[in-house]
């Protein structure tokens, strides 16, 4: 893969990151919040967006999304293929659930 295909990768993700997130945060503001990882903060600077401003943010080369946990728990709950996979996916559920909000950086 080419430099300039994965710097359009990149900024194709955040586009689609950005109006996802956009979209969860007006159907439901306390689950998109809970979903994204997202603190109350970040949440009302990404409602306020205009597409303009989502447009120019997703131009960025650098991926504003990332991974929410990195943990090798996190990653074998999630990952378990046996009988009792779904109760670990559930376990990792409730993990992230007390796992911090991710907070707004001061400019």
């Amino acid at each position: 893969m080419s430099r300039d295909q994965l710097l359009d990768e990149i900024r194709e993700v955040n586009l689609s990151y950005l109006l996802l997130a956009q979209r969860m945060i007006h159907e439901d503001r306390a689950e998109a919040m809970y979903r994204l990882g997202l603190s109350e903060q970040v949440v009302e600077i990404i409602e306020k967006l205009t597409m303009a401003q989502i447009i120019k943010i997703a131009s960025s080369n650098l991926l504003i999304c990332g991974f929410r946990f990195n943990e090798d728990v996190i990653w074998n709950l999630l990952t378990s293929h046996g009988k009792d996979a779904e109760i670990a996916r559930m376990h990792a559920s409730l993990l992230m659930a007390g796992a911090p909000a991710l907070e707004a950086t001061p400019a």
